[in-house]
């Protein structure tokens, strides 16, 4: 069983509501989950996570300043990272938002950790990981409950006794 942290920030809701459904699809599978908002949460939180999705609203195409900073944070835990798997999740409020940018600089963060990163699965698309414009559909809603599924299995595999 892996354990799995849902970290986000969240302004009007719409990231937390997928942070809720990829920790649904990381339960689903039997992993043991914990969901947080940037401003509750620890680095210590990363360190005892087997796997973490970070989510974020998109502002200019990048994350937002809360999560941005939680990750300048995590720099005195850098090496404790490592070979951790880590997945991203954005929201965005218009089409061409950034959505994608957004996603990538959260998956960087992770990269300058060490962590193995992963997208989401190739059937919804075999990309960067989940976004949505705007409040998710039933459509985003399944998508991140499919990352979390990912994200657990894959935490699970690479989990070393």
């Amino acid at each position: 069983m892996s354990t799995i942290l849902v970290l986000y920030d969240s302004k009007g809701g719409n990231t937390k509501r997928l942070a809720e459904a990829l920790a649904l699809g990381a339960r689903e599978i039997g992993a043991k989950v914990s969901v947080q908002s940037v401003e509750k949460a620890t680095v210590e939180d990363l360190v005892a996570a087997d796997g973490i999705a970070a989510g974020s609203p998109v502002y200019f195409g990048s994350m937002s300043s809360a999560m941005k900073a939680f990750w300048d944070r995590s720099v005195t835990v850098r090496e404790k990272l490592a070979n951790k798997v880590g997945a991203a999740f954005v929201t965005a409020g218009h089409l061409a938002g950034g959505r994608e940018t957004a996603l990538l600089s959260v998956l960087q963060a992770m990269l300058m950790h060490e962590m193995v990163v992963i997208g989401d699965p190739i059937r919804l698309g075999g990309h960067y990981g989940v976004s949505c414009v705007g409040s998710p559909t039933e459509e985003d809603i399944e998508a991140a409950r499919a990352l979390g599924r990912r994200l657990a299995q894959v935490a699970a595999r690479m989990c070393v006794p």
